[in-house]
């Protein structure tokens, strides 16, 4: 069963960046099955609000990884919405010519803000999906920076029905995340964030449909295998564990 791997960050704090560790991080998705990872860039350097320059030089180890491995790697061009229209248009367009297929979005700011139509208008421009890290306000994550709760990144998908957008972090979005977002045919939800929670899988799986729940990792700040158990051990079907582990996330950014 082939597994894509929608929410990594394989260079992280400086670390990914040379030949060996790329070798090495390649190789143990492969050992586990995964034959396609998706970038988010390294998020956090910097700090969560970072400057145009700043956001370039994380935009651009992604697309240096990628066009290294092709085969194995896309990206999603990482941006500040903060930043304003004409920067946003300027990095998302750079991004799409070097092949992005989505828009990360992390804690610059809530996905309540205003500041959010520059994102929505470059993702219908470019036709990509969004990325929006969010946390049940709950529940801390132990980082800085602007939190989106769930119910944030719901706002945003129902002010932009026509955008699709993939809420991150199942397990930091908990039941109410998934309540939240239930009822928007364009939120997806991956499974990355925090330890293995029991029967949250099936839940997702009951109320937003199999097709709607993508596998994502948070590799390298959570293993990739305790992911994958979470999944295979969940009470799914074949199909449906296969939905999850690649067919979605395919069609959702375009790749085989």
């Amino acid at each position: 069963m082939r597994i894509f791997d929608i929410h990594t960050h394989p260079i992280w704090h400086q670390g990914g960046k040379t030949p060996a560790e790329e070798r090495r991080i390649i190789a143990h998705c492969r050992d586990l099955g995964i034959t396609r990872v998706n970038m988010l860039g390294d998020v956090s350097r910097h700090g969560f609000c970072q400057d145009e320059d700043q956001i370039r030089e994380i935009n651009s180890d992604s697309i240096a990884l990628a066009a290294r491995h092709p085969d194995f790697y896309t990206f999603f061009c990482y941006l500040n919405p903060t930043l304003g229209e004409r920067a946003v248009m300027r990095e998302v367009e750079r991004c799409v010519a070097a092949g992005a297929r989505g828009i990360k979005l992390e804690k610059a700011n809530c996905a309540a803000d205003p500041v959010m139509r520059h994102v929505a208008k470059a993702a219908r421009t470019f036709g990509l999906v969004v990325l929006q890290h969010s946390w049940s306000m709950d529940t801390h994550d132990g980082a800085s920076g602007m939190q989106s709760d769930p119910e944030h990144t719901a706002l945003f998908a129902r002010r932009n029905p026509d955008v699709n957008i993939i809420m991150a972090h199942l397990i930091g979005c908990g039941y109410r995340g998934l309540l939240a977002v239930k009822d928007l045919p364009n939120v997806w939800v991956d499974t990355s964030g925090g330890y293995p929670e029991a029967q949250i899988i099936e839940y997702a799986v009951e109320h937003l449909g199999a097709e709607r729940v993508l596998f994502g990792s948070d590799l390298p700040i959570r293993e990739c295998s305790v992911k994958i158990g979470a999944i295979r051990g969940a009470n799914l079907s074949a199909a449906a564990q296969q939905k999850i582990f690649y067919d979605n996330a395919a069609r959702l950014v375009g790749v085989a």
